[in-house]
């Protein structure tokens, strides 16, 4: 099932109770959020997001009524339910102790810097503390404010604060009819404005602000620029997404890592199965491979990694969320200069491996280790043992090794290609391999440019 929110929106034709020319009239506000506008965060943008391009890698955490049910955060909408019996469920809602000190320690393992959690998701529930609403954690069943403890938590392991907040709200009597309506309008956004402030206010230093679907306004109509005014007045340091209708500080590719243009920051947020919200039967777990793969690829195009858990009812992860995240964190233990603090780089994964770089340093990941070569004379450029070869490669090698031993790696180089030899003929390393390559220069792969330094040789060709 594919679940980015966008797609689910645009082509379900959600809320489908409205008017059939629905999808065609919300593509536009969907697509508006990589349209140029105003731009209050450029001056200081370079210092707020120094940290974030560091890290790299952070955790998701989609929470709310939804995991009562446990058939997926869109279960209010994608099954019909009234609202009056969706909001019984705020009444059996309730969370164990420490809940959140187990996701931050979660992170912490992983290799995680950063953490994101739904503060209010479609369904209008608020796990904060509110004077706006009485649909909120701390006057429902959990009888207490649930963003406060994730917020300690996250500091308490020395990780940074995001807030996930939905424009869209599907339980507040304005959140569709302020499309048409002008008091609705009104009322919608200021009860919106209201309660990002108190996100704001009421809970110290945030470091991110992660806006989601802006439906069924314009960012004129959720006067969107006023709203991202209040957040950098009351949140300096603050960065914040492209989702509220304006480019914000990063792209958001949601299921996929598509990398922005160059100069343009971007985050790829990816859940561990196909769910977001806790789904009990949604058994499709990637593998801790995907994982490190995915997390290498955002790294080579510049980008972040934003990875999703979906808490049960209590709080508790998904014993298999866990098994994954700790694994990818023990590769992180071993290979994380590979990836935290690598920059974009002019490369370009071959069919066994993908690369990042920092400064002059190459680093090969190795997902499908080569093993032995066999040996045959009509095959001489291959030798009987295992060799990781890599074409094109703009730049003089200086040393090369094992990044998990530090084992030295030999090596050959000619105009054309980078052969890296005397591997063990089973990888050092998993789920991936890497090897830490020291160049001259930067190192730049361009396939074109090697093509006239082949030499070619006659096969009896006649004119």
């Amino acid at each position: 099932m594919n679940t980015s929110r966008r797609n689910f929106i645009t082509h379900s034709g959600a809320l489908g109770a409205l008017a059939p020319s629905f999808t065609a009239s919300v593509a536009p506000l969907l697509n508006a959020a990589q349209s140029p506008g105003p731009d209050p965060g450029a001056a200081s943008r370079e210092q707020r997001m120094r940290w974030w391009h560091e890290a790299k890698f952070g955790m998701f955490i989609h929470w709310g009524l939804y995991s009562v049910i446990g058939q997926h955060e869109w279960a209010l909408e994608v099954e019909g339910v009234p609202i009056p019996q969706y909001e019984i469920l705020a009444k059996h809602f309730t969370p164990k102790p420490d809940a959140a000190r187990d996701w931050a320690r979660l992170a912490k393992r992983a290799g995680q810097k950063y953490m994101v959690m739904t503060t209010k998701h479609h369904e209008g529930f608020c796990m904060f503390e509110t004077k706006l609403s009485d649909y909120c954690a701390p006057k429902q069943a959990p009888g207490r404010d649930l963003v406060r403890e994730f917020v300690e938590a996250a500091r308490a392991e020395g990780l940074r604060v995001g807030f996930y907040y939905s424009l869209m709200d599907w339980h507040h009597p304005d959140g569709a009819r302020c499309a048409n309506d002008e008091a609705a309008r009104k009322r919608f956004v200021t009860y919106t404005h209201g309660l990002i402030r108190e996100l704001m206010t009421n809970y110290g230093k945030i470091d991110i602000l992660w806006y989601d679907v802006h439906w069924p306004l314009t960012p004129e109509q959720w006067e969107s620029e006023a709203m991202n005014k209040m957040v950098f007045e009351l949140q300096p340091e603050i960065i914040v997404n492209n989702r509220n209708g304006l480019p914000g500080d990063f792209s958001t590719p949601e299921q996929h890592i598509q990398a922005a243009d160059p100069g343009r920051a971007w985050e790829t947020c990816m859940t561990l199965n196909d769910s977001w919200g806790y789904q009990r039967s949604d058994d499709s777990w990637k593998t801790p491979k995907t994982i490190v793969r995915n997390l290498a690829t955002c790294a080579e195009g510049g980008g972040n990694y934003l990875l999703n858990i979906g808490p049960k009812p209590d709080g508790s992860v998904p014993e298999e969320s866990v098994r994954v995240l700790e694994t990818v964190g023990e590769w992180l233990d071993r290979n994380g200069r590979s990836i935290y603090g690598s920059e974009r780089g002019n490369l370009r994964g071959g069919t066994f491996s993908q690369y990042t770089k920092r400064g002059n340093t190459l680093y090969v990941h190795v997902y499908y280790w080569p093993g032995h070569t066999p040996a045959a004379e009509w095959l001489s450029f291959f030798r009987p043992a295992t060799v990781v070869a890599i074409g094109a490669l703009q730049a003089k090698v200086k040393s090369a090794r094992l990044l998990k031993t530090g084992a030295a790696v030999t090596f050959e180089q000619s105009a054309t290609s980078l052969r890296l030899t005397g591997l063990p003929a089973d990888p050092p390393d998993g789920p991936i391999t890497v090897i830490e390559v020291e160049c001259d220069s930067e190192p730049v792969m361009n396939h074109e440019s090697i093509r006239p330094e082949w030499p070619r040789y006659s096969v009896g060709i006649k004119t």
